[in-house]
């Protein structure tokens, strides 16, 4: 095994506080914006509350049933031109305040996405090993979508519903008997209690949809970036299988989510319902016994209608915001992975004069009971070439990461130019190293655009000449499209020598004064391997390499070669002093030259 497999528990959900104060900071430069949405929302619904204290003076002013009235002579032209301004004013005023909170609402999103994808790209190597790349993606698609919701769920849903709720029964409490804002509270009271203890243990379905969602997105993801291994072992069946599974137990968790909400709606409307027919019924008798209008009526009964509406819709806000804070808190707790390897309060910028690298006394492990490296120490002077050989689990890549960063040290330390590259910046140190990995991974756009990953900042000159010396020109010549053909998803397009020739282009474009080749031909046939061990040594010319290698033809030009064996380096010298003292090194080579001459002759 050359990682770690993370054994460490999962971390504990996130409350919904701790979501929300999450929110928070992206929030707050837009202050000033979202108090004027705010505004304008409560004007709205002052607004929308007057529309039925108009109506009921309209109504009472028309009402000629009793034997008092008389007829009008006209109709009240200005409460009818006031009823309708209210009306004008309820929708101009949501429509502003949505105008206005837009700009936050969207930064927000696009803040807390960027933050996480951030958080991603700092997280150590040891939680990209383990993690699942179409799951991860599934919940921050969820977890964006669902914080622009939260946020208007929050905003413009709970807080101006709560708002006319208050005022309305603050009317009903001034205006007639307290029986009439008693039951309207007790069934605002009953409707939120009911919906909060059967929403949340509706949750744990929610939580088990996303879970299968996820899981399924990535069989999904995982099984068509490897299509060609599945056509291979003709396992498409096996496949359509694995992904089904998941498909299946969502499916399951989606219907009890179903059934379980026609449950809360029952009880939703039928506490509604009840609350309405008794305040219908007082309002009914005192308009029979004389203590009410009909104005008042009409008045009782918009008004109950008015809040009722929004707080049946409450209950389905509440139920997406508890959706949306489940589908949040997976994105979230993203951001509670620690980070591995980070920059020191006090690290400095690296600073490369000769590029010397030294491995003080090296130990490493990445578990505590297996130890990789014992005691490694070794200098690559300035422009010089050390390989590291040695069988597969000796720890030779884990030497080249150590130099990168991936991971810090368990015991001694590493330095370049004398400086520890601990106390270094992160940034700084990866700027001065290269690497040409053994399996190059290209991103899905074109050849220009994956060479010039080496360097941003290249112009197309830089970019062609960094391609004439890994040697890519003629083949880039070759292709109707030149520079501007693309890959493939991962580079799959392409042959193993030209993603090699890709990978030595944009390293040179870097243009680092350290290299590592890590077992940069390993995966290619004699053929390729010639043609790019010559891009491979033009590339090391002048500069400090450490080269990481498997094929030992390749490193017969080395300055120093180390062989690991267990952990600790057994043998060192050049290639012909190592074969002279006929040990594992003169063993290996004797192997390997026998392979090729099998395979050639």
């Amino acid at each position: 095994m050359r990682h770690q497999l993370r054994t460490e528990p999962p971390s504990e959900n996130r409350s919904d506080w701790k979501t929300i104060k999450t929110l928070i900071p992206s929030l707050w430069e837009y202050r000033y914006r979202i108090g004027l949405a705010l505004l304008l929302l409560a004007l709205a619904k002052l607004a929308n509350i007057g529309v039925p204290l108009a109506l009921k003076e309209i109504i009472d002013t028309l009402d000629f049933s009793t034997e008092s009235a008389t007829p009008m002579v006209a109709l009240p032209l200005a409460l009818l031109i006031g009823y309708g301004l209210l009306r004008l004013s309820t929708s101009l005023f949501n429509e502003l305040r949505a105008a206005v909170f837009a700009r936050a609402s969207q930064s927000a999103i696009r803040k807390i996405s960027l933050k996480v994808f951030h958080h991603l790209h700092h997280l150590s190597l040891r939680f990209h090993l383990d993690r699942q790349t179409g799951g991860i993606s599934r919940d921050i698609e969820r977890g964006s979508r669902s914080t622009g919701q939260l946020l208007n769920y929050l905003i413009f849903s709970i807080l101006p519903t709560l708002f006319e709720i208050s005022v309305v029964c603050g009317i009903l409490l001034y205006n007639y008997p307290w029986p009439y804002a008693v039951i309207t509270l007790i069934t605002v009271i009953s409707y939120y209690l009911y919906t909060y203890k059967v929403t949340t243990w509706r949750t744990q379905f929610r939580i088990k949809m996303n879970e299968m969602d996820s899981r399924a997105n990535t069989a999904a993801i995982d099984s068509l970036i490897n299509y060609e291994t599945v056509k291979y072992f003709g396992n498409e069946d096996f496949e359509s299988r694995r992904y089904g599974k998941n498909l299946k137990e969502w499916e399951q968790a989606s219907v009890k989510s179903q059934t379980t909400l026609a449950l809360l709606n029952i009880g939703q409307g039928f506490i509604i319902s009840t609350g309405l027919t008794l305040i219908m019924i007082l309002a009914g008798r005192g308009v029979t016994t004389g203590t009410m209008s009909l104005g008042d009526f009409v008045l009782v009964n918009t008004f109950l209608i008015q809040i009722y509406i929004p707080l049946g819709f409450l209950g389905t806000v509440f139920r997406e915001i508890r959706h949306c804070l489940t589908d949040m808190e997976k994105m979230f707790s993203l951001l509670d992975e620690r980070q591995e390897v980070i920059d020191r309060p006090d690290a400095h910028h690296l600073e490369v004069s000769d590029a010397r690298v030294a491995f003080n006394d090296i130990s490493f492990s990445y578990l505590p009971e297996r130890q990789i490296l014992k005691s490694i120490s070794f200098v690559i002077p300035c422009n010089s070439k050390v390989a590291i050989v040695g069988a597969s689990g000796s720890g030779k890549s884990t030497l080249a990461r150590l130099l990168f960063r991936f991971y810090d040290v368990s015991g001694g330390c590493i330095t370049i130019d004398g400086q520890d590259i601990r106390k270094v910046t992160l940034s700084s140190l990866h700027q001065a190293i290269g690497v040409v990995p053994q399996d190059t991974v290209l991103f899905n756009d074109t050849i220009a655009y994956n060479i010039g990953y080496g360097n941003p900042e290249a112009d197309e000159q830089a970019i062609k000449q960094a391609s004439r010396l890994a040697h890519l020109e003629e083949f880039i010549a070759s292709l109707p499209n030149g520079y501007k053909t693309r890959v493939g998803e991962r580079g799959l397009k392409l042959s193993g020598g030209e993603k090699q020739r890709i990978a030595i282009a944009r390293t040179l474009l870097k243009d680092p004064p350290i290299l590592i080749l890590d077992e940069a031909t390993s995966a290619l046939d004699s053929h390729a391997e010639k043609a790019i061990q010559s891009a491979l040594e033009e590339i090391a010319t002048n500069r400090t390499t450490l080269v990481i290698a498997h094929r030992l033809s390749t490193i017969i030009d080395a300055d120093q070669i180390l062989v690991l064996d267990e952990g600790r380096i057994v043998e060192r010298g050049c290639h012909q002093k190592l074969l002279e003292r006929d040990g594992i090194y003169a063993r290996l080579w004797a192997v390997q030259q026998e392979q090729r001459a099998l395979a050639e002759g």
